[in-house]
């Protein structure tokens, strides 16, 4: 009998505990339906309403130049439903200095250009070589190479056993302008003349050398794609060359020497990403160096400059002839809504969600005449079985309301909220998963204030994260662009989305939470 009341006081204390940290807590959630947590009981209802939910074409065109890539793309990827998606890097050149003096004697050994993506340090596989003699002195040393997979790869990265591109670099031939022109991923600046090639197979390697006597650096490399680029091309174009004015400044240089153009030649395979920055060219001359009335020629780095003061751009190709893709959104219809949905990123198709006005209104009654907090509203989008589970779906997109530049209402309201996020991703690897996104102060704005109801937009991307964790955006200076700081030119990631097929229980739809009094 003690046991029995001794276990009723403390389900008494619990509940009294719980329902204090509910009153408590609830005030400084979010302000969504706390009227309904008085002393009266709350009634828990979910809604659900289809959307119209369509593609949005933008003719494949998006921003790429410097402004917009915090990383760059090459690579090519061909898949049944969406067909090809090819990416090209281009960037400008500058000497570090003019008007250089090569010395005398100077000719050119070899260039090479450098791309440092980045790699699964995790995964490494070493091959070390004791007996290796290092040739400037022919050195008895220790050579050992670290070969590391890249990350960041989008594709087929096996096609058989393993998936090989073959990297070209090309001479531009086309002035590219200054860093502030604009520059739009459907644009072209005519190739020139192949100066390199190298077949890549998903790794990259550093090497490490030293001296077998007392174990000193005779070398260090880091692990990087190398490309080596044609030495007499160099020579004619810049070793020979000194002294003349096309050397002598940089606005000459640039309209003299345009820039490079790295691409792949195959039109299957995968896209991989790197840092613009990141990459570096550098050429191998040797000059006449007489010391004690004795003449050497020992190697010379050049290095230029292909940092920020250069205009970099991704050219984005796409051929959907024949494809799902192409037939879906020759067919978009905003007024009824497309079965089927083509999200993809590097300027490919978005998708528009539309609430219709009939929804609106039944919403707009729950609330007025049946006195119901709304709680949550999301919008669930499933994806379509008919997407391979082998391609990695997106793992985020942008979301805003038609035609405005500003973050939704959601990234100021719960931006503080740790527990919030604007996408919930229910499995990536399967079919059927399903994204959620949350828009519960946008919907309860339409519903409670009457705010204007204009279509969502959704786009693949994601939102630039500066340091601190927070959205680039959100600064009241530069709010009305909020939505300008994203991934998106550079995120390749596809998928194919149930959109407004009333026969599915897949369809797209909105799902309101709400609560109202007994």
């Amino acid at each position: 009998m003690t046991k029995k009341i001794q276990r009723l006081l403390q389900i008494m204390f619990f509940a009294i505990m719980g329902s204090l940290l509910l009153i408590n807590c609830e005030s400084n959630a979010d302000n969504l339906g706390s009227q309904f947590f008085q002393a009266n009981a709350a009634q828990d209802g979910l809604v659900l309403k289809d959307l119209v939910a369509y593609n949005i074409s933008h003719s494949d065109t998006i921003r790429t130049d410097g402004a917009k890539l915090d990383s760059a793309a090459i690579g090519a990827f061909n898949v049944p439903q969406f067909g090809l998606q090819k990416a090209s890097y281009f960037t400008q050149i500058r000497l570090n200095s003019y008007a250089p003096d090569f010395g005398t004697n100077a000719v050119a050994d070899s260039a090479v250009i450098v791309i440092k993506p980045r790699f699964a340090a995790d995964s490494i596989q070493t091959t070390t070589n004791s007996n290796f003699i290092y040739p400037d002195g022919n050195i008895a040393s220790t050579k050992v190479v670290n070969s590391y997979p890249i990350i960041y790869k989008y594709g087929r990265t096996k096609i058989g056993s393993k998936t090989s591109l073959t990297i070209n670099v090309n001479e531009v031939n086309d002035f590219m302008g200054s860093t502030v022109t604009k520059l739009y991923s459907n644009q072209d600046f005519a190739q020139g003349a192949l100066l390199g090639s190298k077949t890549f197979n998903g790794n990259i390697t550093s090497v490490n050398i030293k001296k077998n006597g007392d174990n000193s650096e005779l070398f260090n490399r880091d692990a990087t794609i190398r490309i080596p680029l044609d030495g007499a091309f160099f020579q004619s174009k810049i070793i020979a060359k000194a002294g003349m004015p096309e050397l002598s400044d940089v606005s000459t240089f640039i309209r003299y020497f345009k820039g490079l153009k790295i691409s792949v030649a195959e039109n299957d395979g995968y896209i991989f990403k790197f840092k613009p920055n990141d990459v570096s060219l550098l050429l191998y001359y040797k000059k006449d160096v007489v010391a004690s009335g004795v003449t050497t020629r020992p190697q010379t780095i050049l290095m230029f400059d292909l940092g920020t003061n250069n205009v970099h751009y991704q050219k984005i190709d796409y051929n959907r002839a024949g494809t799902p893709a192409e037939s879906g959104l020759a067919i978009s219809n905003s007024v009824i809504g497309d079965m089927k949905l083509y999200p993809q990123g590097m300027g490919g198709p978005g998708v528009g969600l539309k609430i219709s006005g009939v929804t609106l209104a039944t919403l707009r009654d729950l609330y007025k005449n049946q006195k119901a907090g709304i709680l949550s509203a999301k919008i669930r989008l499933y994806t379509d079985a008919s997407w391979m589970n082998n391609f990695k779906k997106p793992g985020s997109f942008l979301v805003q309301q038609k035609d405005v530049g500003t973050f939704l209402k959601e990234f100021s309201s719960y931006n503080t909220n740790p527990s919030y996020n604007l996408i919930t991703i229910n499995n990536l690897y399967t079919n059927p998963s399903y994204y959620d996104i949350d828009l519960t102060k946008t919907v309860k704005d339409m519903i409670e204030t009457e705010a204007a109801n204009k279509d969502i937009v959704i786009n693949v991307g994601n939102y630039t994260i500066d340091p601190t964790g927070a959205y680039v955006g959100l600064s009241p200076i530069i709010a009305n662009f909020g939505q300008n700081f994203n991934g998106r030119s550079y995120t390749p990631n596809a998928v194919v989305l149930v959109g407004t097929d009333p026969s599915s229980d897949k369809r797209a739809q909105l799902r309101i939470i709400y609560a109202k009094k007994q």
